[in-house]
């Protein structure tokens, strides 16, 4: 004669905790890795790149157009030996830019992603977070400050 066993089927206490041990174990490993605040560092560095190249492809473009000459608001516009920042202001202590390749090579100025104080408002109102340097045999630089790389910097 077959007598009933009762045998209930599924997860002992012991059990449900050690994989819960084990995925926990496994998320601080990715979490680790993968290092969300890394990549966002990256992604902005990567932005910053990409910003300081459109920069500069603009002023070259502008270059060009004009037979090697800035062409900026209606007239040529000299480039001295200088290491000036990308923004608006006085002549002095910043270049100021928008005049000479907003909106014809691009659309607006780029800015810092991460800078507190970079913003464009318009053609009259902004501050790219980025320096322009123009060496002795006239080439352009356009530099930024990363937060991986510390200098980023592209000539032409």
């Amino acid at each position: 004669m077959k007598t009933k066993q009762n045998k209930s089927k599924g997860f002992t206490l012991i059990e449900i905790l050690v994989v819960i041990g084990i995925i926990g174990i496994l998320a601080t490993v990715v979490l680790v890795a993968v290092n969300p605040s890394r990549q966002f560092k990256q992604a902005r560095d990567s932005q910053r790149v990409a910003n300081v190249n459109t920069i500069l492809n603009a002023l070259g473009q502008n270059i060009a157009d004009h037979q090697g000459n800035l062409f900026c608001d209606g007239a040529i516009r000299t480039l001295s030996e200088a290491d000036f920042p990308i923004r608006t202001g006085d002549a002095i202590d910043s270049f100021d830019i928008a005049d000479c390749i907003v909106p014809e090579y691009i659309p607006k100025l780029p800015y810092d992603p991460k800078s507190e104080t970079a913003h464009y408002v318009d053609e009259d109102d902004y501050d790219t977070g980025y320096s322009l340097q123009v060496d002795a045999g006239g080439r352009l630089t356009v530099s930024a400050g990363g937060e991986i790389q510390p200098n980023i910097s592209v000539t032409r």
